[in-house]
């Protein structure tokens, strides 16, 4: 069973969303990521061990650590604001 830990920043960016729509798709999209950790596309350089799902117009950032079983939500921001 994966352990879900929620960044800072991640909790006041949610906290914000006022449209229901967009507050559901996120939902859905955590959903799925907590289901199958492996789901997003890895990132390079600077962001290497995160993973990113695209949830228009947003990104949701997030780090998996397979050996602790731990998938730990990092951000979710704009996708002009990367």
């Amino acid at each position: 069973m994966v352990t879900v830990a929620y960044g800072a920043s991640f909790e006041r960016t949610i906290k914000k969303i006022r449209d229901g729509r967009v507050k559901n798709r996120v939902k859905q999209q955590i959903l799925k990521i907590v289901n199958d950790p492996k789901i997003g596309k890895p990132m390079r350089y600077g962001r290497k061990q995160t993973r990113e799902v695209y949830i228009p117009p947003f990104r949701l950032s997030y780090c998996y650590d397979e050996q602790r079983d731990l998938l730990i939500f990092l951000d979710l921001y704009h996708k002009d604001e990367q």
